[in-house]
Parts: structure tokens; C-alpha cells; sequence
């Protein structure tokens, strides 16, 4: 049975990421790229693929820490009999040079025995494979589709067992095994597991790291917690693109044997959009500035589709439609587990507005929008001009049907709002007389319309009953100040229906119409924006109180799942970008805001 989500730590080089599990075991990777097909989804079934590397210990405790400031994860084991420690890391290398994954086995205290089990599992368990040796290491060929080729260096013997390579062996005090995955399509490199090597692999990786981070402008209450959302958000960013996945994961479920099981691999406008202002708020704009070159490419190609799409591959391309992966069980045996996205085909409205803020934040930063940018920020605000009233999927991506949704009509505001800002401060061309009418009339009808006198309350939808979370945008965005009555009122409402402890559901289902089956957790980054909505409206001490709280919820190296179950059971990808984001962004606000009161 696999670990729970929120019994991994969590590894990468910006190119792909491996989840680590307590007991020692990478149960879910895909390679070479986040977007790949996985190489090992042993979380998702049992023969999905796995790497376990553990002592032989009776009765350890287990331990994963990270070595400070670092994307280095460290698996401890402690035992009477003694101590024994993982290290996994992947060095953070630009090609030609080769892309690893590096597993250092290590006897702390007294000698120890361990255990070594590889057993790749190609293209989400569809595809065959070979095993044979090469030297002193393994090489795992898959059968026909890309014909990915694996290979294993050890520095312990290894034997082939049907298709996969298993190893025993065992190290005295303070001595260390070292096992390095890489791509086997070129010529092998000698001494790859040479302890020389392997340790200035180490070094480099964690100078990286410490470099990066180094680097933040950021140094309030929370730095810790704060520094590890930015190392996730980090690690989900493509050095090759400077875009970013909303997700490590594919198909683990928000409904533990449901149907709500997606795929996160993609960078969804909407989340990098929110994760550029994270960025920027810690003083990483180098990051901020990459994404922009990639948008901007995107930006050149809206002439000929009319608009932006939903998500997109890293590289910028269409991501493949969904896919059911039938054979394997699910995580939980939570079914179907999907590849792929089909909310690629969805209207979400809502993304002019977070590429827009995110664009004039950027421009402020220093990144000053291009002459091709801005044609296709023009043509894109051409389109929206004759669509904005349109009903869409939304935020939530829900597959009932289309509806008017409040926070779309929202963004769509911050769009022409940011537009006419941006426009103004660099004198840009723009039909300003036009873009001021739009962003009046849709102020307009948000209030109007929106707005439900007899509940008090902003609702989710045009003339609705009810309120989700994504309300709690709108100080954020600075449609409305979050002292303002009505939004108080709708913060209230949000507090009586919607919050848990600190707890916050993205908004309540009981009729099923989002169009999917089944139930759901609480929604973490909703949680953080709670927090931040009652830190801006004067309520420092109870924001305080539940912001901790909720870092409770984390696990044990400071990372979170999308949702939260009952039991603080951690549900759906892992870990998501923009639960981290919403940290930091509440993290930042609150911490000012403690500082300012208290001076």
C-alpha cells in the first residue's frame, strides 16, 4: 500500500521532480520532464513503478528533513540497533550535461544493512521494457513509443531479477553507497558513483540552492515556512522555459475514491500568473522576468487563435486531451486516473485578469511590456471587449455547464483596469474610451447584480443564493477595499458557511453543480486567502491565530497538498503551487502588517 501524500518529501532540477517517501521509496517520478510520461506511479498502483532504498532496521523511526535552505532532502532512520540516513538530490544542470538523480545510502551509527529495489515502470506503466547490464551499471530500455532509455550506476553489486535490479549490501559506520539514475542514451561516464563525485554533485546542488535563496528580499515572521513555499515554487518552474506546473502529480484524488482525479503537469495561466506576483513579493524577479519572455512568446500567437488557452505545455505547446490510464487502481483506488486535461477546452474568463496584473507587476518591476506584447495584449482585449458578459467554466473549472460567475466578471475588470493603467504609465496606444467603459460597466454590474441584499453578501454566481471562496479575491485584487461593509458582510457569510476552524471549502456542492460526483476537502489556498482577507480587514490577531493554525496542516518538510481532508489528511496533487503562493502571499501582507501596527 502506498504512503500517504503527505508522507513524501520532494526533490527535482527544475526539469522534472521525484517524490521520496519516509520508508526510502521514489514512488512517483516522470523523466525526463515534469509533462512526461512517469517512470515510477507506485502511489497511483502497485505496479505503477518504484525506487526503494532503505535500512534493514527493527523498529526505526523515521525522519525526513531538509538540509536548510535546500531542495536536498535528507531520510533518517533511527533504530537501537542504529542510525541510517538517505540523501536524494538531483544536481541542477543545463544540457549537454547528463540529468541525474542521485540516492546516497549512509551508515550513521553502528553498521548497518540495506536493501536496493529499481523497477521502472515506461510510459504510465503501458510500455515493456528490457533490463541488462552495461559495465557496472543497468540499463533499462524501453519497447517501441520514445524508446527512453534508463541506466543505473552503483557502487554496490547489483543483480537483475526479472525486470527490474535489486541490491543488499551493508556499510559500516560512517561509510556510504551511492546509486545514480541518469538518461542511458549516450555514452556512460565513468566513476559516477564515485564518492568524490557524488559529493561534489552534493555541494553544488546545495550551493545552488543556499545561492537562490540568498537572493530573497524576504526576512519577516515566518521566514522558514516562507522560504520553503518559494523553494516548491522554485522547483516547479521549467529552467528551460521559465514556465510553470501548477502541480508535481497527476491523477491523486481530491475524493479518496472518486472520480475528482486530475492532472497537474501543465502551466495554467491562472496559477503561474499568481505565482510571478509570489516572485515578485520575495524579490525573485529573475523568475518574474522568465516567465514574461515565455508569455510574450505565447502572446505572438494570439492573431492567429483569437486568445490565450487555458493552460499549456511547458514548452508552450497544446497539452494532449484526457486520457483514462484503465490499468492501474488510483491511489486509494480512486478511479479513473487521468493524463491529460480536458479543461484545456473550457471559456475561463477569469485568466485575462491574473495575466494582466501580473503583466502591469511585472512592467513595474522593471520588465517593460514589449512592442509584440503589446499587440497581442490589444488583440487579446479586442476580443474580450465583445465577450466579457459571456457565462464560462470559471476558477473552479467545473464541467455543469456554464454560468456567470463572480470572480470571472472580477478579473475580467482587473483586465481592463490593468490595461488602462499600464496604457497610461508608458503611453501606449489604446482605446482607452472603450476599455474605461467596460471596466465602469462591469463595477457596475458586480455590485448590482452580484450582490445579494437580503443574504448581504457578494454570491458566486449572477442573481445566486450563495458564496465560494473565490470572493475572497477581491481585496486581493483591489476591486474593493476589504473594510468596505459589503465586503465585510460577505466575509462573515464566508466565515459561517464556508469555514472549518481554519479551514475554508471552496464553496458547497450540495447540488452538485460543478458536474462531478462525490465530495471534496477543505481548500487550502482558500484557507490562506481567509487569512490575508482578515488581516486586511483590521482582524490582525485572529488572522495571526489561523495563519498558525494552518501551518499546523503542513507536513512534516512544510509542504501541502491542494486540499485537506477531515483528518488533515493531505488530498489531491502534491504539492500544488498555489496553496504555496497563497502562503507567501498571506505570509507577506500579514507580517507588514503586524510590523506596521506594532511600530
Amino acid at each position: 500500500m502506498a504512503e500517504p501524500i503527505e508522507n513524501h518529501g520532494i526533490v527535482g532540477d527544475m526539469r522534472t521532480t521525484a517524490l521520496v517517501a519516509l520508508d526510502g521509496t521514489i514512488d512517483f517520478m516522470c523523466w525526463p520532464r515534469f509533462d512526461s510520461p512517469s517512470i515510477f506511479a507506485s502511489m497511483l498502483d502497485e505496479d505503477g513503478g518504484s525506487f526503494l532504498l532503505t535500512p534493514v532496521l527493527k523498529d526505526a523511526r523515521r525522519r525526513q528533513l531538509y538540509v536548510s535552505d535546500s531542495n536536498v532532502l535528507l531520510s533518517r532512520f533511527l533504530s537501537k540497533e542504529g542510525v541510517a540516513e538517505i540523501s536524494d538530490f538531483m544536481p541542477v544542470t543545463d544540457p549537454p550535461s547528463p540529468q541525474r538523480l542521485i540516492r546516497r545510502a549512509k551508515a550513521v551509527r553502528g553498521s548497518t544493512r540495506f536493501r536496493m529495489t529499481c523497477r521502472p515502470r515506461f510510459n504510465y506503466g503501458r510500455s515493456e521494457h528490457t533490463v541488462e547490464q552495461q559495465g557496472d551499471a543497468i540499463l533499462f530500455r524501453q519497447k517501441g513509443g520514445d524508446g527512453l532509455v534508463l541506466r543505473l550506476h552503483s557502487s554496490v553489486p547489483l543483480t537483475i531479477e526479472a525486470d527490474g535490479v535489486t541490491a543488499a549490501f551493508e556499510l559500516q559506520e560512517n561509510h556510504t553507497a551511492c546509486f545514480v539514475m541518469e538518461d542511458g542514451s549516450g555514452e556512460a561516464e565513468n566513476g559516477a558513483t564515485d564518492d568524490d563525485l557524488v559529493t561534489r554533485s552534493f555541494k553544488a546542488t546545495l550551493d545552488f540552492w543556499r545561492g537562490w535563496v540568498a537572493r530573497s528580499s524576504y526576512h519577516g515572521r515566518w521566514r522558514d515556512i516562507v522560504t520553503r513555499s518559494s523553494l516548491v515554487l522554485k522547483l516547479l518552474t521549467s529552467s528551460e522555459h521559465g514556465s510553470m506546473v501548477a502541480a508535481a502529480t497527476f491523477g491523486l484524488p481530491e475524493d479518496p475514491g472518486g472520480v475528482r482525479n486530475w492532472d497537474y503537469r501543465y502551466a495554467w495561466l491562472r496559477d503561474s500568473a499568481f505565482t510571478v506576483y509570489a516572485f515578485l513579493r520575495l524579490g525573485h524577479s529573475e523568475e518574474a522576468a522568465a516567465f514574461m519572455r515565455w508569455l510574450a512568446e505565447r502572446a505572438t500567437h494570439i492573431e492567429r487563435r483569437g486568445g490565450w488557452r487555458v493552460m499549456y505545455k511547458l514548452d508552450g505547446s497544446r497539452p494532449p486531451r484526457e486520457t483514462e490510464l484503465s490499468h492501474w487502481k488510483g491511489y486509494l483506488e480512486s478511479a479513473p486516473v487521468r493524463i491529460g486535461n480536458d479543461a484545456i477546452g473550457q471559456l475561463q474568463l477569469d485568466i485575462f485578469g491574473e495575466l494582466l496584473d501580473a503583466i502591469y507587476l511585472s512592467d513595474a518591476n522593471g520588465q517593460q511590456v514589449t512592442y509584440r506584447s503589446w499587440r497581442g495584449i490589444l488583440h487579446s482585449m479586442e476580443w474580450l471587449i465583445q465577450n466579457w458578459q459571456q457565462p464560462d467554466e470559471g476558477i473552479w473549472e467545473v464541467r455543469g455547464g456554464r454560468q456567470h460567475f463572480l470572480h470571472s466578471r472580477l478579473m475580467c475588470w482587473v483586465a481592463f483596469d490593468r490595461c488602462i493603467r499600464l496604457a497610461n504609465k508608458r503611453g501606449l496606444p489604446a482605446p482607452l474610451e472603450a476599455w474605461i467603459g467596460a471596466r465602469d460597466a462591469i463595477y457596475r454590474e458586480i455590485h448590482e447584480e452580484f450582490w445579494n441584499e437580503e443574504l448581504g453578501s457578494f454570491v458566486q454566481v449572477k442573481g445566486g443564493q450563495v458564496v465560494d471562496a473565490s470572493c475572497l479575491l477581491m481585496p486581493l485584487v483591489r476591486f474593493i477595499p476589504a473594510t468596505d461593509p459589503r465586503f465585510r458582510s460577505t466575509l462573515d457569510r464566508v466565515g459561517r458557511t464556508l469555514v472549518a476552524d481554519s479551514l475554508v471549502y471552496r464553496y458547497a456542492n450540495a447540488d452538485g453543480h460543478d458536474g462531478l460526483d462525490g465530495t471534496e476537502g477543505t481548500f487550502t489556498m482558500c484557507s490562506f486567502w481567509y487569512v490575508e482577507c482578515l488581516a486586511r480587514a483590521g482582524d490582525l490577531e485572529q488572522a495571526r491565530f489561523l495563519f498558525e493554525k494552518m501551518l499546523g496542516y503542513a507536513n512534516h518538510v512544510g509542504l501541502f497538498a491542494e486540499e485537506l481532508g477531515p483528518a488533515g489528511d493531505h488530498l489531491g496533487n502534491f504539492p500544488q503551487a498555489f496553496t504555496h503562493l497563497a502562503l507567501i502571499s498571506a505570509a507577506y501582507y500579514l507580517d507588514r502588517a503586524l510590523s506596521h501596527r506594532d511600530r
